[in-house]
């Protein structure tokens, strides 16, 4: 399994026949199965007091851990391509439709440091074997006595695909957590949705690297041959327990360092570093045209500034930016583009109680030094001087009121002319 060599290449270097190699792999497949595996692999190897105690990441406790010391899973499916099979209800229910090939799926549970505790399946691929219900299926047989293994608070870390078996594993008492998504219309997290998502990923990369130690074995990078395909559950098993019984935990650090990485991480999602209020309200240092164009070594980016603020400016002349908490003399703003509407630039502006000290913008031009770019100019413009003189923000007349906009006509009526029973009655 390691070297991924094939029957007839063991049986050339051995100087024996495929059957004898054939015979002395299934008998050593059968005695690991009887002998060893069962000593470190499953649910029933290891108690989950020892899984806590010896197999469970310090930092994990800190993101996810309460006054219980639940235990900390983390579980996700793996592929094993296969052979294409001549029995076409096989083939098809073995096609997996994001890989667009024949494949199966073992359910794989880890422990935060990469430990295996179990191995699942393998499953078939189609479009009803997904992740979610893979999973609902493993607690309702209860091969492994998993449901008394688990108790409740215990900790459960997926990712999006198991979306569909959250209440249930809800219902058996177990926290469940997984990324954000993105809600209809939204096109960017919540400063607290993208927190709680990082924390997740932060410790579900195992189950990944989890899964990239299967395929150092060669065996399993190949595609699996239609003779090979009842024992690749076997395989995987033995596979898991050597990993157990001879490698190095995937995540080893210092426990006090996981400790403080978790408690800082903790503290940055729970204070968010950036507030939105309205540009009224900060105390942004008042500047002259002549100091403007001090600092735009033009008058260019000066003359776009009313046209930018006007798009911003709301009916009731508030103009929004981020202020950030942590540092009073730093804000943040989001500049439409004047010539793509998906498309807007986020800018940095620093300054002290006098005058502007730096500034920054994500536009192509947005990194220079030697004067700035017109999305800045705009934000100085209003901030320093505009909104202390009134100016108007107006840069011309609206004349998209003289045309009429198809997006805001209704949807037509449709009538069915096929239905012409009044007129049959007139």
């Amino acid at each position: 399994m390691r070297s991924g060599m094939s029957n007839k290449l063991l049986a050339t270097i051995f100087n024996v026949g495929k059957d004898s190699i054939r015979r002395a792999v299934a008998t050593v497949r059968k005695n690991l199965m009887q002998t060893f595996v069962p000593k470190h692999l499953g649910f029933n190897h290891i108690s989950r007091e020892k899984l806590i105690e010896n197999h469970t990441r310090p930092l994990a406790q800190t993101l996810f851990g309460n006054e219980f010391n639940p235990a900390i899973l983390v579980i996700d499916g793996t592929y094993i391509y296969i052979q294409k099979s001549g029995q076409f209800q096989f083939q098809r229910r073995t096609f997996n439709m994001h890989k667009h090939r024949p494949l199966v799926k073992p359910m794989v549970f880890v422990s935060t440091p990469g430990y295996f505790v179990s191995v699942m399946g393998p499953y078939l691929a189609d479009i009803k074997n997904n992740d979610a219900n893979i999973l609902k299926h493993i607690i309702a047989s209860d091969n492994e006595q998993n449901k008394s293994w688990l108790q409740k608070d215990d900790v459960v870390i997926v990712d999006r695909g198991f979306r569909d078996s959250i209440d249930l594993l809800e219902k058996l008492g177990i926290q469940t957590e997984m990324p954000s998504f993105l809600k209809k219309c939204q096109s960017q997290f919540t400063t607290e949705e993208s927190n709680t998502s990082r924390l997740i990923t932060k410790i579900r990369w195992v189950v990944e690297s989890a899964n990239g130690r299967i395929k150092i074995w060669v065996f399993f990078n190949h595609v699996m041959p239609n003779s090979q395909k009842p024992y690749i559950g076997e395989y995987l098993r033995i596979v898991c327990s050597i990993c157990n019984k001879y490698f190095k935990p995937l995540s080893s650090g210092d426990p006090q360092e996981d400790q403080l990485l978790g408690c800082k991480m903790i503290y940055l999602s729970k204070s968010s570093s950036w507030c939105k209020i309205d540009a009224a309200s900060v105390d942004f240092p008042s500047i002259t045209e002549e100091d403007h164009r001090n600092l735009t070594l033009g008058v260019y980016q000066i003359k776009l500034a009313k046209s930018y603020v006007a798009e911003h400016v709301t009916e009731n002349n508030n103009f929004e930016v981020l202020v950030h908490k942590q540092e009073n003399n730093l804000i943040c703003a989001k500049m439409q583009s004047r010539h793509v509407s998906a498309r807007a630039y986020l800018l940095w502006i620093q300054y002290d109680e006098v005058t502007v000290l730096g500034w920054l913008c994500k536009c192509r031009a947005g990194a220079r030094i030697v004067g700035m770019c017109a999305h800045v100019s705009a934000v100085i413009w209003y901030l320093g001087y505009a909104r202390f003189l009134n100016i108007p923000y107006c840069s011309g007349d609206d004349w998209t009121k003289y045309l009429t906009d198809a997006r805001n006509m209704p949807d037509p009526e449709i009538i069915d002319e096929s239905d012409d029973s009044d007129c049959i009655e007139e």
